[in-house]
């Protein structure tokens, strides 16, 4: 069973956000990465780039497949997290302790349209 935690928003796309003021930490999913495999390269946009709810940000890649990361707000990207780019395994090792990229939101309703845990939970065993 893949981990979910509670007090984060989710994407059908699973992705996770974490809200601190206005911004977003996004990462994947703990059940994203499991079924992914072995992340062997994390693509992300850079610093002041903006991204938009619902389109592609960046995209993984592992020994099974490649998968695009879709961006669960809209914003301007604050921060990378250069660890998981320099080592993906990362991700894998703890898919929530590793965030992907921090944006400031443009629209902090758009948090309304995403999952709690216990919705996410049950999107999963679907």
């Amino acid at each position: 069973m893949s981990k979910v935690l509670e007090g984060l928003k989710y994407s059908d796309t699973h992705e996770w956000v974490k809200v601190e003021g206005e911004i977003a930490i996004i990462g994947v999913t703990d059940f994203a990465q499991k079924e992914m495999g072995e992340i062997t390269y994390v693509d992300c946009p850079d610093v002041d780039d903006d991204v938009e709810k619902g389109s592609e940000f960046g995209a993984l890649e592992s020994v099974k497949a490649a998968s695009d990361l879709f961006s669960p707000v809209s914003g301007t990207v604050t921060e990378v997290n250069d660890a998981v780019v320099d080592d993906p395994r990362l991700v894998n090792d703890d898919a929530f302790g590793n965030w992907i990229i921090k944006v400031q939101m443009s629209d902090a309703s758009e948090l309304d349209d995403l999952m709690d845990a216990a919705a996410y939970k049950a999107f999963i065993k679907e």
